[in-house]
């Protein structure tokens, strides 16, 4: 099942978000994330009318979201996702039901494209974004640090109107 994100799912995203910036290098995100930090995360992306979607089978196994992928109101159509999954959860089509989930919201509200930003060190990751129709856009070489090292950044994207019209953006969905 796919729902929007609610502050009783916090701890859940938690306990998959941490360990995933603790002991990877998939997010540059150098610290964990407080609950207090993603129950403001949440509130902000829908607020401003961005998806915050959980999976979840018994209770929350992935979740998904996206943002602007860079400030001001020149790029306000081209969104940044980000995905993630319970280790067991991997393959199962969670992660494509989630990124459908996301290209549907971002569609529905004008957007033109969805880009996934990905450590070049996560074939997994670059596999899946191929297999979901993502084309490489790029590979901006030791974009990130981590781990006492530099690690490549792959942008791969998908342009959302090539498979349904795109209605209009509102004044009111443009930030920066």
């Amino acid at each position: 099942m796919l729902r929007d994100a609610a502050p009783s799912d916090v701890p859940q995203i938690a306990a998959i978000w941490n360990p995933i910036v603790r002991d990877t290098a998939i997010t540059f995100w150098p610290t964990e994330r407080t609950e207090a930090d993603i129950a403001a995360l949440i509130a902000q992306r829908q607020a401003g009318g961005q998806a915050f979607l959980v999976a979840e089978t018994d209770g929350v196994v992935g979740f998904g979201t996206y943002t602007q992928f860079r400030g001001g109101a020149g790029y306000a159509r081209s969104q940044e996702h980000t995905i993630y999954l319970v280790p067991g959860q991997r393959g199962l089509g969670l992660g494509r039901t989630l990124l459908c989930g996301l290209e549907d919201h971002a569609r529905a509200r004008g957007h033109r494209v969805l880009i996934g930003g990905i450590t070049g060190s996560n074939l997994g990751s670059i596999a899946f974004h191929a297999a979901m129709g993502y084309a490489q856009w790029g590979c901006i070489p030791a974009a990130g640090w981590k781990f006492g090292q530099f690690h490549d950044l792959v942008l791969m994207g998908r342009d959302l109107t090539a498979m349904r019209d795109t209605p209009p953006l509102s004044p009111d969905a443009v930030s920066g």
